[in-house]
């Protein structure tokens, strides 16, 4: 571990990925741009041998994952605890239609992240993992809103994940069909899945006036992060 390059995550013994080990990815960057694409990760940890996956937000900022939540939920208590903790992170690009059922799949981009997070108190790194929260999803979000006020910033509870034993596992290309199968007459391949911002609706008591949403901005989501 103590060789690994910086650009690259050490693999351990957690972190190997054992089934089609190819698609393992270690790469800093890689794995870092899956992290700023997607919306939601999945936080797993188990209490009195109590399995729990809870689905919440998170953003990243340099070399450490946040999450955000209140004070007296199960999450936040638990994990501030020092419990460990596996969080993922998926992506869907694709659906792979193969000849044959067993060789069905999907082409995606997932992430795994191992660790132990610890609560945030510093007034500053809890603002700054607001704004992140915040920019994550809508890119520029932050400055156009009404400042946070300090007790918001109290009433929130922020956990932060190092990024120091993680992987990522991706499966991309055509359905992997047997020989024998390939003369079998039904379609296959990939069906793209991409996700596609609506037309905004505007909220009831909207001051007249003001300048329509425009979803290109989320173009930009991943862009901006450190």
């Amino acid at each position: 571990m103590r060789d690994t390059p910086p650009d690259l995550l050490p693999m351990t013994d957690r972190t190997r990925v054992r089934r089609v080990p190819a698609r393992g990815v270690f790469d800093r960057a890689a794995i870092y741009r899956i992290l700023d694409e997607g919306f939601v990760c999945h936080v797993a940890f188990a209490v009195d041998g109590q399995p729990y996956a809870i689905p919440t937000g998170y953003a990243r900022l340099g070399d450490r994952l946040y999450l955000h939540g209140s004070a007296a939920s199960r999450m936040v208590r638990q994990l501030s605890a020092g419990l460990d903790v596996c969080l993922t992170v998926t992506l869907v690009d694709g659906l792979v239609l193969a000849r044959s059922a067993f060789h069905h799949s999907m082409n995606y981009r997932s992430v795994v992240v191992l660790g132990t997070a610890r609560p945030v108190h510093d007034p500053e790194e809890k603002r700054a993992a607001l704004h992140a929260f915040t920019n994550h999803v809508v890119p520029g979000r932050w400055p156009e809103l009404r400042p946070i006020a300090d007790q918001e910033v109290k009433a929130t509870a922020v956990l932060a994940l190092p990024i120091e034993e993680a992987s990522a596992k991706v499966r991309t290309g055509p359905p992997l069909d047997d020989d024998e199968d390939l003369a079998w007459p039904v379609w296959a391949g990939v069906v793209p899945l991409v996700t596609v911002a609506g037309a905004p609706v505007p909220d009831a008591d909207l001051l007249p006036g003001l300048p329509v949403f425009d979803p290109a901005r989320l173009q930009r989501r991943g862009r901006e992060n450190a």
